[in-house]
């Protein structure tokens, strides 16, 4: 990929977030999400829909996908979304690092303990899910039901408190969490003894960011106990999951008929997943799954006006949690700097064509049509994360 001058300006960036920070500041962190249709007061009043599964499908899809907002009419409201508060957690731990105010240190702790009010019970550790009910093609999930996706990114938030807290509860939690994974998330062996973990407790598909996710929060939680078990298993779920990347570098979504596409973001999750595995427990064995991968997610997911590709052949629906994970994976790879043009494009591109003047930043831009409804995880958390992360790397090297 051609890379020319640099079209972004750190007082752009800390511009754009802190807009950010004031819209999410004004809403409590509390908002929507593309999946929560099935909150819907209308749809639950009606046993009829709310029992079926084809109809709870449709419902989730027809509000994720329609440009307008209806969940107002249909009595769905905001609320705190778990996953949103771990990714806050974080951004405002990056913020600390920068400058160690105490307007950051608080909403540090308020984030956490809102996180260890939120903990899923009945389980063999600590776990979270989502504020709504959830109906996939693969499963159903009840809401606040325990998935590897939430409960990783909250336990990472955990440990990213704990370092600068010293609260031994959080790094507790996050070690309670790698029992959850180990104990309570389904298995699917491959032939060679490795494995992939399920998404939830309730299902067995194989997903390979979710897998891997799992094994990068045992991986750094062995960072900190030493706990051979917890890295032997992380192993053998990045060993499965390197065992299915593509010959080009690529991975799909999972093994199923239905998903086998190749996008954007959940490249970068591998990524990043892989090379956290590796670099909290000293085995470099993947290096290479990492190189070709990130070879191919660099030269096919931007294009070299900077706008973010949501899959490999295809540009729409431009997806704000493309340039989002953008930042996280060339941060955790270490390689910013080294492709920090390109970086500056996809960022200065999203801010101006997919952040309102209000501060929030858009869900996804169509060909035809866009949404432009402002969630609060899918949008709002993941760019507030990354910004924040632009800017404590930017402070790093400065």
């Amino acid at each position: 990929m051609k890379e020319t001058k640099s079209v972004l300006t750190l007082r752009d960036v800390a511009f754009s977030l802190n807009k950010l920070k004031a819209y999410c500041e004004s809403n409590s962190f509390k908002g929507y999400d593309p999946y929560d249709g099935l909150n819907s007061i209308l749809f639950q009043s009606i046993p009829a829909l709310s029992r079926n599964r084809l109809a709870r499908l449709a419902w989730i899809q027809l509000f994720k996908r329609i440009p307008l907002n209806l969940r107002p009419l249909v009595g769905v409201k905001k609320d705190y979304n778990p996953k949103a508060l771990g990714l806050f957690l974080s951004g405002y731990c990056n913020l600390y690092k920068q400058s160690p105010d105490k307007e950051y240190y608080d909403k540090i702790l308020f984030f956490s303990s809102r996180l260890l009010e939120l903990v899923s019970k009945g389980w063999s550790g600590a776990c979270w899910g989502y504020n709504f009910d959830w109906q996939a093609r693969a499963f159903f999930q009840p809401k606040y039901t325990p998935t590897v996706v939430a409960t990783t990114f909250i336990g990472n938030a955990m440990l990213d408190a704990y370092e600068i807290v010293n609260d031994e509860r959080f790094l507790q939690t996050s070690r309670s969490a790698c029992s959850f994974i180990l104990n309570d998330l389904n298995r699917y062996y491959d032939n060679n003894g490795n494995f992939a973990f399920s998404y939830s407790p309730l299902d067995k598909s194989i997903v390979f960011n979710a897998s891997l996710l799992g094994s990068r929060l045992l991986a750094r939680v062995y960072s900190f106990t030493k706990e051979k078990e917890l890295i032997k298993e992380a192993r053998k779920s990045v060993a499965f999951c390197c065992d299915h990347q593509r010959e080009d570098g690529s991975w799909g979504y999972g093994t199923y008929h239905f998903h086998q596409w190749v996008d954007n973001f959940h490249t970068g999750y591998n990524l990043e997943c892989i090379t956290d595995y590796m670099n909290f427990s000293g085995d470099f064995s993947f290096k290479q799954h990492v190189l070709k991968g990130f070879d191919y997610y660099i030269n096919i997911f931007f294009t070299e006006e900077g706008v973010p590709k949501y899959y490999n052949n295809s540009v729409y629906p431009i997806d704000i949690h493309a340039p989002a994970q953008m930042v996280i994976t060339l941060a955790k790879l270490g390689k910013m700097e080294e492709h920090k043009v390109i970086l500056d494009k996809v960022l200065n591109w999203t801010i101006k064509h997919m952040q309102s003047d209000k501060g929030y930043f858009y869900y996804q831009l169509n060909k035809y049509f866009s949404s432009r409804i402002p969630y609060m995880r899918w949008a709002q958390a993941w760019m507030f994360y990354a910004l924040s992360t632009y800017l404590l790397f930017s402070h790093n090297k400065n």
